[in-house]
This record gives C-alpha cells, sequence and structure tokens, in this order.
C-alpha cells in the first residue's frame, strides 16, 4: 500500500513538474509600450524577442532577436536573425545616443569598445575611455573589426542609414550577433526615450527601465501641463544657412513636436514631414522676419559670428532682441554634442528649457541645461 501511495505521489509531482514547463513555452505575450513605434518587445517563458521594425527609414524587413538566459537553448522551431545569452557583459555600441541608455541602467561598465570615442560627451564614458576600458573601434561605417574581434563583445548594437554596411556583415560572419537600433527614427519625444525599454532585456533590467522611463514621462507631462497655462503663444523659427540652403524641421518632426509642446507656433508647423525642409533666405526672411524666438541656428553660437555669416541674419527681431537660443555651447570635453547624446533620452530636459524660454515666467527656477542664449 505504501508503494501504491509512493507511486501516486510520484506520479503527481511529475504532472505538475510537467505543467511548469509547458508554462514556458506557451503563447507569446505583447509587452506594453506606450509612444515608440520602431520595436516591439515579446516574452514567451524565458524568452525574449526584440523585432526592430524600423532600424532605418524604409527598411524592408523587421529583424528580430532572440534573448534567453545564459544556458538556455532555443528549439529548432524559433525564427531569429540572432540568438543572444542574457545577461551579456560585454558590448560594443555605435551611437553616442546608446550611451545614457546604458548609464541609466548602470551597465555602462559592460561597455568595451565605440567608434569614434571622442564625440562621445558623458563624464562617466570619458573616464572609462580615458583608463582604457572603452577601447577606440575607428569609424562607424568602417569599424576595425580586428580590435572588436580581439574585444570579444557578446552583442554589438548597430546604427546605420542603410543595409550596405559591409563592416557589420563581416562581425556577423565572424559569429559575434549584430542587433540594430532604430531610435533615431522615432519623431516624437517620447517615442525616443521608451528606447531605453529596448536596452533592458539585454541586462535583464526591465523593471528597471520602465522605472525610469514613467519618471521621464511624468516629468514631461507636468511640464507640457504648466506651459498651457502661459496667456500668449510666442511665434518661433528654427535653422540658418547651410550653403545657398535653409534647413529646419518640418511640421511633423522632433523638433516641432517640442514647440508645440511648450506652448508656442512654430512657423512651419502645417508642413508634412518628419525632417528637415530646405528654403531659400527669401522664404524664410518672409515668414520669420518678425518671430518672437529663434532656437537652433545651426552652429552658431554667438552673434558675430552670424552678422559675420550672412548680415540678413541680423535684420530678423529675433537677432536684434538677442533672443536666439543654441544647443551648441552644451558640449563634452572633447567637443561632442551633449544634445545629440542626452537629449532623446531626456526630452523633458529639452522641454523645461524651451518653456523657461518661451514663458520664464512660468518656470523661475529654473536653469537651462541643453538650450543656452548666444554671446
Amino acid at each position: 500500500m505504501k508503494v501504491y501511495l509512493y507511486l501516486i505521489l510520484f506520479f503527481l509531482l511529475l504532472s505538475c513538474q510537467t505543467k511548469k514547463e509547458d508554462k514556458s513555452t506557451g503563447q507569446k505575450k505583447t509587452i506594453s509600450l506606450q509612444y515608440a513605434n520602431g520595436f516591439n518587445i515579446e516574452k514567451e517563458g524565458d524568452f525574449t524577442y526584440i523585432t526592430v521594425s524600423n532600424p532605418w527609414p524604409e527598411a524592408d524587413k523587421p529583424f528580430v532577436y532572440l534573448l534567453a538566459p545564459k544556458g538556455t537553448t532555443p528549439t529548432k522551431n524559433k525564427t531569429y536573425d540572432a540568438f543572444i545569452s542574457v545577461p551579456i557583459s560585454r558590448l560594443v555600441v555605435t551611437s553616442t545616443t546608446h550611451i545614457p541608455a546604458l548609464e541609466a541602467l548602470g551597465v555602462l561598465n559592460t561597455l568595451v569598445g565605440f567608434p569614434d570615442t571622442r564625440y562621445i560627451s558623458s563624464e562617466a564614458a570619458r573616464k572609462r575611455i580615458d583608463n582604457g576600458s572603452i577601447t577606440e573601434l575607428g569609424v562607424n561605417e568602417s569599424i576595425n573589426t580586428e580590435i572588436l574581434l580581439e574585444l570579444a563583445p557578446e552583442v554589438v548594437i548597430g546604427f546605420s542609414i542603410n543595409n550596405q554596411n559591409k563592416t557589420y556583415q563581416t562581425i556577423e560572419r565572424s559569429g559575434i550577433p549584430v542587433v540594430y537600433n532604430g531610435d533615431w527614427n522615432e519623431t516624437s519625444p517620447l517615442g525616443k526615450a521608451e528606447w531605453i525599454k529596448f536596452f533592458a532585456p539585454f541586462f535583464q533590467k526591465e523593471s528597471l527601465a520602465d522605472s525610469l522611463f514613467n519618471e521621464i514621462k511624468s516629468n514631461y507631462q507636468q511640464a507640457k501641463e504648466i506651459a498651457a497655462n502661459a496667456t500668449k503663444r510666442p511665434t518661433v523659427f528654427s535653422g540658418a544657412m547651410y550653403k545657398d540652403v535653409w534647413y529646419l524641421p518640418a511640421g511633423e518632426s522632433w523638433a516641432a513636436q517640442f514647440i508645440e509642446d511648450a506652448n508656442a507656433e512654430y512657423l512651419w508647423k502645417d508642413t508634412k514631414g518628419t525632417g528637415s525642409l530646405a528654403l531659400s533666405i527669401e522664404s524664410v526672411y518672409d515668414t520669420a522676419i518678425n518671430a518672437d524666438f529663434w532656437i537652433s541656428p545651426s552652429q552658431f553660437t554667438n552673434y558675430t559670428q552670424m552678422e559675420s555669416a550672412n548680415k540678413m541674419y541680423m535684420e530678423f527681431a529675433a537677432f536684434k532682441q538677442k533672443h536666439i537660443y543654441t544647443y551648441n555651447k552644451t558640449i563634452g570635453a572633447t567637443g561632442g554634442s551633449l544634445y545629440f547624446e542626452l537629449a532623446p533620452q531626456r526630452p523633458d530636459l529639452i522641454l523645461k528649457d524651451l518653456i523657461y524660454i518661451f514663458h520664464p515666467e512660468l518656470m523661475p527656477e529654473h536653469e537651462l541645461f541643453f538650450f543656452k542664449p548666444l554671446d
């Protein structure tokens, strides 16, 4: 009788264990993203699928990456472009926009290589460059693959404008996965910031990424609500001449959204497109001659430079009233732009800067972070 009872208990335990295993290979569960459109995350037990649908404009196929705890082997019927065992401990990234996410997640110590390190502005990253912990890899389009292979990263996070980067193909053939990141294609401020959730699964830091993003979102939305209390919407324009063309943000762009959320009137808000408009100086002059503010005037950091470059700049009301602001004065130790590195991750700081510029009475205690007045 005792033997019989032991057999019953054995089969019951075996049944329970089998059910637990079945749970780990059940249906995929989509992890909700609130603003980002270029990737999605699905969970299937211990497996995490990251699908990057928009690594570059007009990409003709999505890329699927399967992440699983170290020691796990996927079954043969899984379809993916690369398999990565996590958490990873050695990483190469290729865009400065990747650095803030690593720093925020507390995993900057995993970064072992970067192409063109002079463009990195993060103080923490620069210390690691100076002490040799982050190795120079050349230029993104032609990474020094010999040095990269010696570093033996577990994954390379790639930035590319198309699928023609032969260096990435060489890296993949060597057995190192290349995972494309398309954060730069997002058109909304919070959409770019939400890409911190793309990085999190590689380090099993999903909960931390959710917390960090929710704080940024909350800060952004609170600032936007403050801006809504403004009694006046000042007029704003942007950009400057490059050779014979004036480039400025299109009406559906990331930059235009900031101006709208700061409760100001961007003079090209009704134009289509998420990139840049290419206009003549005469066209900009006719529309913006009396505008209240001029932001992001290309490379200029002082009024003397602008006057020397084109006397016509002096005729704009924003020039005369000294209402021009630039992000080009906020740079790292080696001249890299902190705006291009950190701004996509911290849209709340950009919005607060713009609200202070357009409506100083609403945020009197704010100290400008990215945008500074021209000298």
